[in-house]
């Protein structure tokens, strides 16, 4: 039996198993609240506040294998937070002359937004190579398909035909939409430093005349060491990198789930349009095989919006550090990261995998006998007879082709009124002759990096 207390993921299969999981799990936080904690005292080194040796001694104590995450996390409850057992640990690794560097200066938001932004940034570079191969895929599928007329559908009805190439092609302009937020997000999220209450007070000498350009210098020095951004201002309580990469990942979660839904209206049994390369089996039907990639990142896409929402509320942060706001935000912040995770490695392999079946797309197009295409009609039939005529026509002629279960094109033949015109209704209502801009329209999305 597993250890008690481990999230192995058991009710979250959208998650399991991926790399977002790892980049997100106790073991990367306390990971990266680690690097945080040594980057600092790097940095200080760097402008001469702490020696040499003592970045050395804390960067290599960090990166031993020393540290219990269960402990710490139990351990965290005296004070709120898992930084204030930490530095306790992390001190008494460090050989005691160097102890006093450990944390210095520093409070214990500074050390965990600080390693909230490296796991944001950890798990972000995860999705964003999983987006780089769902986008690969939706381009060639869009591309394969270019000219493969289907049915469009509107309020859930046939509309008028269009092309699986222009729809692939649109999931791939979402996916890089998303791209874009998230690489935007991900290039500024920064690093924390503010001290006690914003002013870094304790990160300068005493008689410093140049306190402010040291401040600037170390916070500059700690994004150097991280990896991450240097902010014009420590944001305790301004959280604007946490509420933008809410809503990038919610923005990414939304385009992926849009994949997902069409997939879903696309694969069921009665219209088959589309289908997974490997479907999930059924507990007690076997000859089913179940869209379940796209099931998963359609759950993903119906929660993100909620945890995004925790997050904007979290903005709402009182003084210069707040009693629960920026505590609000630990959880909903992983959660979400993970969601978007897993739903950029499901929409991978979903993408790449997905079967299309153009037989029967044409079959569907031929389900209403010709009535896809009464646009085109009644654009033809109104220089004739007149907008109003041309409408009252078709609308009469429709509603006979599926009473009578008559073809559109051979009602149209039969009508006095349209005699002497010229018109080849079989042409006017073969449904592959009307798909518009799709193609052109298609080749000009494919054409976006």
């Amino acid at each position: 039996m597993a250890s008690p207390g481990i999230d192995y993921g058991l009710l979250a299969p959208g998650r399991a198993g991926s790399p977002a999981e790892s980049a997100t799990a106790d073991t990367a936080f306390l990971r990266a609240l680690l690097d945080a904690e040594a980057a600092l005292t790097r940095a200080q080194a760097a402008l001469g506040h702490a020696s040499a040796e003592a970045a050395r001694a804390i960067t290599a104590a960090a990166g031993s294998a020393r540290f219990d995450a269960g402990g710490i996390a139990h351990r965290a409850r005296g004070g709120g937070n898992p930084v204030i057992p930490l530095v306790a640990d992390l001190t008494a690794a460090v050989p005691d002359e160097f102890g006093p560097y450990v944390h210095r200066g520093a409070t214990s938001q500074d050390i965990t937004d600080t390693a909230t932004m490296l796991v944001a940034a950890r798990t972000a570079d995860l999705v964003l190579e999983d987006l780089r191969r769902t986008e690969r895929a939706l381009s060639g599928l869009a591309a394969a398909h270019r000219d493969t007329v289907m049915p469009g559908r509107t309020l859930t009805q046939h509309a008028v035909p269009t092309t699986f190439g222009l729809k692939a092609a649109g999931w791939r302009s979402l996916v890089l939409d998303a791209r874009d937020r998230l690489r935007t997000v991900r290039a500024s999220l920064p690093v924390q430093l503010g001290g006690a209450a914003g002013t870094l007070a304790a990160f300068g000498r005493d008689g410093d005349e140049e306190a402010p350009d040291t401040a600037r210098r170390l916070t500059a020095a700690y994004a150097r060491e991280t990896g991450l951004a240097a902010p014009d201002l420590p944001w305790h309580t301004l959280r604007t990198p946490v509420a933008d990469l809410a809503g990038a990942l919610a923005f990414t979660a939304g385009a992926l789930g849009k994949v997902a839904a069409d997939v879903l209206t696309l694969s069921r049994t009665e219209i088959a349009e589309l289908s997974e390369g490997t479907g999930g089996d059924s507990s007690a039907m076997p000859h089913k095989r179940n869209p379940v990639r796209a099931t998963l990142v359609a759950a993903a896409a119906r929660r993100a919006p909620g945890l995004a929402a925790t997050l904007y509320a979290s903005m709402a942060a009182e003084d210069e550090r707040p009693a629960g706001a920026w505590h609000a935000e630990w959880e909903p912040l992983r959660d979400l990261l993970r969601l978007v995770g897993g739903a950029a490695r499901d929409s991978a392999e979903l993408a790449e995998g997905l079967r299309v079946h153009p037989d029967a797309m044409r079959e569907h197009l031929r389900l209403t006998a010709g009535l896809i295409v009464s646009e085109r009609l009644a654009a033809v039939l109104a220089p004739a007879l007149g907008r109003a005529r041309a409408k009252a026509l078709l609308t009469d002629l429709a509603a006979r082709a599926r009473t009578e279960g008559r073809a559109l094109a051979e009602l149209l033949a039969e009508q006095p009124e349209l005699d002497g015109l010229g018109l080849d209704f079989d042409d006017l209502t073969d449904p592959t002759r009307y798909t518009g801009s799709a193609g052109i329209l298609t080749d000009r999305a494919l054409e976006r990096p």
